[in-house]
C-alpha cells in the first residue's frame, strides 16, 4: 500500500469547495482514494499509482490549487551528467515531489514539492541515501565560497599525489620504450620482475588513495544497475591493474607472449582525470564570478548615526530607519533616501550605465553603488533580503539554476550513454579476441579500456548549465536580469518586438504643453477641475495635469469613478466632470466638434489629448507631451539591423503615437487600445510574425507582458510589471532590450558549440578507441591518451562558456569601434 499524503489546499471557501476538490482528486487515474477536510484545508490522499504532478494538476484545474514549496540543496558527489540524472530520479521518487532539477555546474538542486508532504531535510536525506550527500541551502544570498575553495584544494591535492606516485612508473615504462638502453639497464640491474613489483606498489597506492573516489562511487553505482562515469573509470583502471597483476604474479595463466603490465596506464588514467577535475573546478569557480562580484558590492561595516555620534557597526545590524553616513569613494550599504548632502553616485555595477547619477536630499539610492564625491547621509529604506541588490542576486541565481529546453536532448542521451559505452567496450574486447593479431588478449584489453576511459558524459552535462551561469551573470553586470532561465533560450528566437510608449520609449515624465479652450471656459477653471479629479488617479498623465495646476487651489471632487483605459468621472461643486480620451467623450454624448481645428493641430505635433467636459459640455482639450528617451532611436535602429520587426502598442491616440513612431523609425503602430487590447494585439502579432517580445513598464502592461513569448519589463516601472516579466532592464534604458537579445543569441550559440563538441567528441573518438583505425594505420589508441582526451573535454566546455564573460553591449561596440 502506498504512503498516505497530506496535501494543503488553497482557495476553498465552503464545504462545497471541499467536495469539488475531493471529486477532482478521485478522478485522477490510478489514485487509491482521497478525502478533503474543509476545516483543516487539507486532503488525505492514497496516491496509488498516481504521481504528485497529476494530483496537483487536477486540483489546479478544479480551481483549488495545492500549496507548493521550494527547496534548494547543495549536493556533493556529482561528477558527470549521469550523476545528475540519478540524483533527479532519487528526488522525484520522494512522495510529494513535483519537480526536481539538479545543476551540475552549480552543484545545487532545486525541488518543488507539495507543502506539508515533505521538507528540505527529508529531501537532503533521500539524496544522501542515493549516494549524493546533500544539505539544505541557507536563506543567505552569499555563495558558499569556502565550499568551492575546498573542492579546488581537494582535487588539487589528489591530482598532485597521484602524479607524484605515477611519475616514477611512467618514467620506467615510457623511458624504456623511448630509450632501449634505459630498458636494458633496468632489466640488467633490478630485473624486470622487481621493476614490475615496484610499479605494482606505487599504482596500487594511486588506486587506493587519490583514485579511491572512482571506486567508492563507481562500483556501488554499477552494482545498483545505474552505472555512471566513475563506473567507466573504475572498470577501465581495474581491468588494466588486474591484467598487470596476473602478468606479475601468475603469468602462466596468460597465453604465450601476452604477459605484459599496464600499471602505468592505470596510474596515468587516474592522474589525468584528477588533473582534469582540478582544472574543471578552477574554471567552474569563474562561472559564478558575477554573483560573487555582486554580493561583494556591499560593505561589511557601515557608519550609522546613533544619537549624536557616528558609530561603525556590522551591516547585518542595520535596520530600516537608520541614518547611514557614506563618504566619497565608499559603497552605499543599503537602499534608502538621501536626507543630507549632495553627490554623484556611480550605479554602473547595478544598472550597467557608466554615467554617475546626481543625488540630493529626497532622491533614492541603491545599495552596492559607489558614492563618487561628497558626504551623503541616507535613511535606510530596505535592508537585507529586501534590497535591490539582494533581489538581483536572487533573480540571477534562479535563472542560473534553470534547465533550458535545449538541454532535453543531452539529458535523453546521457540516460543511456554509460550502458551503451559499456556494451561497446564488451563488443570491442570480443572482436579483438576473435579477429585481432597476436597477442590478441593484450590488444583487446588496451582497446576495451580505451573505450571505457575516453567516453565522457561530463561534457554533455556541463554544456548547458555553465553557459547559462556565465551568460546570465554577465547580463546582470550589463544591467539585464533574466528572471527565468528559459527566457535566455526563447528571446533568441523572437522576430518581433513590441513596445509600450509612455515610460518605455519615452521618459514617462509628461507635461502639459497646450490647453485648447471651448467658448465660455478659462484655463484656470479647467485645470482646477481636472487636477482635483486626477489627484486620485495613478496614470502618468494625471501627474502632468497636477503639476500644471500646482499653484492653484483645488476644489473637492466626489463620486470619483475610474473607467479603465478611457478616463475618469466625478462631481465637483455640484457639476458632473468627465476627463478622458475622445472615446470617453463619445460614450457620454459629449460633442467635441467646436475644438476640431485645435485638436487637429495639437495631434499633428504628437501631443496626447485629454478632453475635459464640465456639466455635459466640452470645456477643453489638454495637450500633453512626453520626451523620447535619448537612446530609444539607437535601440530601435539596432533591432532593425538585427532583422527584427518593431511595433508600438499604446493606449494613446493614433496621431500622437504616429508622431513618436515616425521619429524613432518604428515599423507599425497599434494605438488607442485598452490593457486587454494590448494582450489581444500580442496574440495577433504572434499569429502573423511568430514569437513576440513585449517591452513595458506600467500596471496596464502586465497582461501584455504575461501574454508575450518574452515579457521585458523596464526596471524603473511598477513592481506588477516586473513580476509579470521574464526579463528586467534595471536601468530603464531601452538599449537594455538590445543587450538582452544579444546576450541570449551569444549564450545560445555558446551552448550549441558546447553540445556539438560533447556529442562530436564521443561520436568520433569512441570508434577510434575501439580500434577502427588499426587495420589501416596499425595504431591503437593508448588508454593514457584516452584519459587525457576525456579530462580535457570537460575543461574545453567550461573554458568555452567562460568566453561569455567578455560580452559587451552591442550598441557600445558599434559606437566605440
Amino acid at each position: 500500500m502506498s504512503e498516505t499524503l497530506t496535501i494543503r489546499i488553497g482557495e476553498m471557501t465552503c464545504a462545497g469547495c471541499a467536495g469539488r476538490a475531493e471529486r477532482a482528486l478521485n478522478a485522477v487515474p490510478g489514485i487509491g482514494g482521497a478525502t478533503v477536510n474543509f476545516a483543516t484545508r487539507t486532503a488525505s490522499v492514497d496516491p496509488g499509482t498516481a504521481q504528485p504532478p497529476a494530483l496537483a494538476e487536477a486540483l489546479a484545474q478544479a480551481g483549488y490549487p495545492a500549496e507548493q514549496s521550494q527547496a534548494d540543496l547543495m549536493v556533493s558527489g556529482l561528477t558527470c551528467a549521469s550523476c545528475v540524472g540519478r540524483a533527479e530520479a532519487a528526488l522525484r521518487a520522494v512522495p510529494g515531489v513535483l519537480e526536481a532539477h539538479v545543476n551540475l555546474a552549480t552543484r545545487q538542486a532545486r525541488i518543488t514539492y507539495l507543502a506539508g508532504v515533505t521538507d528540505a531535510t527529508h529531501l537532503a536525506s533521500a539524496l544522501t541515501a542515493a549516494g549524493y550527500p546533500a544539505e539544505p541551502v541557507s536563506g543567505e544570498t552569499e555563495p558558499d565560497i569556502d565550499r568551492h575553495d575546498a573542492e579546488i584544494t581537494q582535487t588539487k591535492r589528489a591530482a598532485l599525489i597521484a602524479a607524484a606516485l605515477t611519475l616514477p612508473v611512467f618514467v620506467i615504462e615510457m623511458g624504456g620504450h623511448v630509450f632501449p638502453a634505459f630498458h636494458a639497464a633496468i632489466h640488467q640491474t633490478v630485473g624486470m620482475t622487481a621493476s614490475w613489483a615496484f610499479q605494482f606498489v606505487l599504482i596500487t597506492l594511486v588506486l587506493l588513495w587519490p583514485g579511491r573516489v572512482f571506486f567508492q562511487k563507481g562500483l556501488p553505482a554499477l552494482l545498483r544497475g545505474a552505472p555512471e562515469m566513475n563506473s567507466l573509470v573504475a572498470l577501465g583502471t581495474l581491468s588494466a591493474w588486474g591484467y598487470s597483476c596476473v602478468a606479475l604474479f601468475a603469468p602462466g595463466l596468460l597465453p604465450a607472449g601476452a604477459a605484459a603490465v599496464y600499471f602505468e596506464a592505470a596510474g596515468v588514467i587516474v592522474t589525468l582525470i584528477l588533473v582534469g577535475r582540478w582544472m574543471e573546478a578552477r574554471a567552474r569557480g569563474r562561472t559564478g564570478a558575477a554573483i560573487e562580484h555582486l554580493i561583494g558590492l556591499q560593505p561589511d561595516t557601515v557608519r550609522v548615526l546613533r544619537g549624536d555620534t557616528i558609530q561603525s557597526v556590522p551591516l547585518a545590524s542595520v535596520v530600516v530607519g537608520d541614518v547611514i553616513e557614506t563618504r566619497p569613494g565608499e559603497r552605499i550599504a543599503v537602499d534608502g533616501e538621501v536626507i543630507e548632502g549632495e553627490s554623484h553616485v556611480d550605479e554602473s555595477m547595478i544598472t550597467g550605465e557608466p554615467m554617475p547619477v546626481a543625488k540630493a536630499p529626497g532622491v533614492q539610492v541603491i545599495g552596492g553603488t559607489t558614492n563618487s564625491a561628497g558626504v551623503l547621509r541616507i535613511r535606510a529604506g530596505a535592508v537585507g533580503q529586501a534590497t535591490v541588490l539582494a533581489r538581483i542576486v536572487e533573480m540571477v541565481q534562479q535563472a542560473q539554476g534553470a534547465k533550458l529546453p535545449i538541454q532535453a536532448v543531452a539529458d535523453r542521451v546521457v540516460r543511456v550513454f554509460v550502458p551503451i559505452v559499456m556494451g561497446i567496450a564488451v563488443v570491442t574486447v570480443l572482436v579483438w579476441l576473435a579477429f585481432g593479431p597476436s597477442p590478441s588478449l593484450s590488444h583487446a584489453l588496451v582497446a576495451g579500456v580505451s573505450v571505457l576511459i575516453i567516453a565522457c558524459p561530463c561534457a554533455m552535462g556541463l554544456a548547458t548549465p555553465t553557459s547559462i551561469m556565465v551568460g546570465t551573470g554577465r547580463a546582470a553586470e550589463l544591467g539585464v536580469l533574466f528572471r527565468r532561465g528559459e527566457a535566455l533560450e526563447r528571446l533568441a528566437e523572437v522576430k518581433t518586438v513590441a513596445f509600450d510608449k509612455t515610460g518605455t520609449l519615452t521618459l514617462g515624465q509628461p507635461r502639459v504643453v497646450d490647453v485648447a479652450l471651448a467658448p465660455g471656459h478659462d484655463r484656470e477653471e479647467v485645470l482646477r477641475h481636472a487636477a482635483a479629479i486626477e489627484a486620485q488617479s495613478e496614470h502618468p498623465l494625471a501627474r502632468a495635469i497636477e503639476t500644471a495646476a500646482e499653484s492653484l487651489t483645488l476644489p473637492r471632487a466626489t463620486q470619483v469613478k475610474a473607467h479603465a483605459g478611457t478616463g475618469i468621472t466625478a462631481d465637483i461643486e455640484g457639476r458632473a466632470v468627465i476627463i478622458g480620451n475622445r472615446g470617453m467623450m463619445t460614450k457620454h454624448g459629449i460633442d467635441t466638434d467646436v475644438l476640431d481645428a485645435e485638436i487637429t493641430a495639437m495631434a499633428a505635433k504628437g501631443q496626447t489629448l485629454v478632453f475635459v467636459s464640465i456639466a455635459g459640455q466640452i470645456a477643453a482639450a489638454i495637450g500633453i507631451s512626453d520626451t523620447v528617451k535619448p537612446t530609444s532611436a539607437r535601440a530601435i535602429a539596432a533591432m532593425h539591423r538585427a532583422g527584427l520587426h518593431t511595433v508600438m502598442i499604446t493606449g494613446d491616440s493614433a496621431d500622437a503615437a504616429g508622431v513618436i513612431a515616425r521619429e524613432l523609425g518604428i515599423d507599425d503602430v497599434i494605438a488607442e487600445v485598452l490593457p486587454e487590447g494590448k494582450r489581444d494585439a500580442i496574440r495577433a502579432l504572434r499569429a502573423k510574425h511568430g514569437p513576440v517580445a513585449f517591452v513595458g513598464d506600467g500596471i496596464n502592461d502586465a497582461p501584455a507582458l504575461a501574454e508575450a513569448d518574452i515579457g521585458i519589463a523596464v526596471g524603473t516601472g511598477t513592481d506588477i510589471a516586473i513580476e509579470a516579466a521574464d526579463v528586467v532592464l534595471i536601468s530603464g534604458d531601452l538599449v537594455g532590450a538590445v543587450t538582452a537579445r544579444h546576450v541570449s543569441e551569444r549564450t545560445m550559440a555558446n551552448i550549441r558549440q558546447n553540445l556539438f563538441w560533447a556529442f562530436a567528441y564521443n561520436a568520433a573518438l569512441i570508434p577510434v578507441a575501439a580500434g577502427v583505425l588499426y587495420p589501416v594505420s596499425g595504431l591503437l589508441l593508448s588508454p593514457m591518451l584516452a584519459a587525457g582526451a576525456m579530462a580535457m573535454s570537460s575543461v574545453f566546455v567550461v573554458s568555452n562558456a567562460l568566453r561569455l564573460r567578455r560580452l559587451r553591449r552591442p550598441i557600445e561596440s558599434e559606437v566605440t569601434a
